[in-house]
């Protein structure tokens, strides 16, 4: 089992035995905003650590008590996983086993299909998937700001849907991040969206006449039509920006 997911085995040192002021202590570096005095209490309550009662009531932890915190915590905030499941991990370790690695954090994003010079195929057009992310996921694998996915939004290169982002917002995020790298910022990005509703409006006006038929296969036409002209367009735009750049 990989050195992350482990859980020290029981230690026996009852000397050590820690109050829960010192247990947040120790945790608080590593799971800012995360650990708590009440959120340690709501873990022995569900049952993922058991720490001991003196006379008097009071709870001691030992160091075993913390790892396994410290185990929670970790699975909850890297790999979202419900409690359910990180106690099934837990027993697992109990009785000497390996629990099994974590799935991915979120749905896998799809790959964007591309041709071999980095320009988008028609296939990329035709893509279509089901992927739907929270603002806190497209920020954490987008890996940007909150401040700058907000001058997006401001900026109307993107849009939640119903509350979530698709594959699309999560690669305009990733490419604004790297181009804010060149000191280009949302709001310098408006032209460029502009020229993209231009260029989206041709093709619509282009696939117009099919799309008002009720023939499926028409319509059907219309979508690969579309995908086409599309391609075709993003073709010529990144050439004229490449024949550009090669004017003195």
């Amino acid at each position: 089992m990989a050195a992350e997911h482990q859980v020290a085995p029981e230690s026996g040192e009852r000397g050590e035995l820690l109050n829960i002021g010192q247990v947040l202590d120790l945790l608080r570096e590593d799971f800012p905003g995360l650990i708590s005095i009440p959120k340690i209490r709501l873990l022995e309550q569900d049952g993922l650590i058991a720490p001991h009662r003196t006379a008097s009531g009071y709870r001691k932890f030992s160091h075993r008590d913390v790892e396994r915190i410290r185990y929670v915590l970790r699975m909850q905030r890297d790999h979202y996983l419900p409690k359910k499941v990180i106690a099934e991990h837990l027993d697992a370790i109990d009785r000497g086993l390996e629990p099994p690695e974590p799935g991915p954090v979120v749905p896998t994003v799809p790959t964007v299909a591309l041709s071999s010079d980095g320009i988008p195929s028609p296939d990329s057009f035709r893509r279509t998937d089901n992927l739907r992310l929270s603002r806190k996921e497209l920020v954490k694998i987008a890996e940007v700001s909150d401040e700058l996915l907000r001058e997006l939004e401001d900026a109307r290169l993107i849009a939640a849907v119903r509350g979530y982002y698709d594959t699309d917002a999560l690669v305009i995020a990733q490419t604004a991040k790297e181009l804010a790298a060149f000191g280009i910022e949302p709001r310098h990005l408006r032209g460029m969206k502009a020229a993209a509703d231009r260029e989206v409006g041709l093709v619509q006006q282009i696939v117009a006449p099919q799309l008002r038929t009720n023939d499926p296969a028409a319509r059907a036409r219309a979508a690969e039509t579309a995908a086409e002209v599309a391609a075709l367009s993003v073709r010529l735009h990144a050439t004229l920006v490449k024949a550009g750049l090669k004017q003195p």
